[in-house]
């Protein structure tokens, strides 16, 4: 994790992928910073350019509601960009009063999903940890060398650039994922350690996430490739859990009577039996090794 405040890698992360022109300024000769200037940012924003750098440098730590508002509007965030915005500015009083992530998984949440034989399915922690899944989704994923986590299967597993097809995209999205969550609880061991040990690892997601891209799962379609029923198009869709926000349902879905329906089907014929496979650990105790 970075040594200065998670406001300003952020605030300074969005102005430097910003250009004069996004945001409707002249731009004169050659440019001595990425980006806009911080007084741009300031001028847009209505405030003055030594409170902004005192934002971005973490002197100051507590804009108002309507502070954050202008600067959200300075550097155009969308409505998730900006909510993170809101999230990064909470005191810690206010985080620790938030609802703490809890690993357990309700018994009719896994009877859900086990009644789904024929479609993928599998709950993810906030860490994109994969917490439970049904025979399918294991099957899908037997080419990996766990099914554990989608970040480290994507970034260290050899299997994550055959698999997911349009692997740049896919890891984008782990990252800006992993970074909505570090919003919601910059807190948790649990989030600081995959983040740090893929920053350590992987080039490719240290990249990433310098680059502070926020984006949750919602839904979209997904290109895969299992190595032994070939290419795969998926309907990818996200559902917060009730009564656990920090959890996640991901379920695969496949066009009826299409070439991927049929692949499923064979995939299906392959998990024999059993029903709910389960990651089994303690947290924060697991550790990823080398891929």
């Amino acid at each position: 994790m970075s040594d200065s405040t998670p406001l300003g890698d952020y605030l300074r992360a969005r102005r430097e992928a910003l250009k004069p022109q996004d945001v409707g300024l002249p731009e004169y000769g050659r440019r001595r910073v990425p980006g806009l200037r911080r007084e741009e940012v300031a001028m847009l924003a209505g405030v003055s350019s030594d409170y902004y750098m005192r934002l971005e440098q973490g002197r100051e730590t507590s804009p108002s509601p309507q502070m954050i508002d202008a600067i959200a509007a300075a550097l155009r965030l969308d409505d998730e960009a900006h909510d993170h915005l809101r999230r990064l500015t909470r005191t810690a009083r206010q985080r620790r009063n938030a609802p703490a992530g809890d690993d357990r998984i309700h018994s009719q949440l896994l009877q859900l999903i086990d009644g789904w034989p024929d479609t993928p399915a599998f709950i993810l922690g906030p860490a994109l940890d994969v917490l439970a899944h049904n025979a399918l989704a294991a099957v899908l994923h037997s080419g990996f060398q766990r099914f554990d986590n989608l970040a480290r299967m994507a970034f260290l597993d050899p299997a994550g650039r055959t698999f997911y097809q349009d692997w740049d995209e896919a890891a984008g999205s782990c990252a800006a994922a992993l970074r909505v969550a570090y919003g919601h609880d910059p807190d948790s061991p649990r989030i600081a350690e995959v983040v740090d040990t893929l920053s350590a690892k992987s080039p490719a997601f240290a990249g990433l996430w310098a680059q502070h891209e926020v984006r949750g799962k919602t839904q979209q379609a997904k290109r895969l490739a299992h190595p032994a029923v070939g290419a795969l198009e998926i309907h990818f869709s996200a559902f917060t859990v009730s009564g656990t926000p920090h959890q996640q349902l991901i379920v695969y879905q496949a066009e009826p009577a299409s070439a991927t329906a049929a692949a499923f089907a064979e995939l299906r014929r392959g998990t024999g039996r059993g029903a709910r496979h389960r990651v089994e650990r303690e947290y924060p105790g697991l550790t990823f090794s080398a891929s």
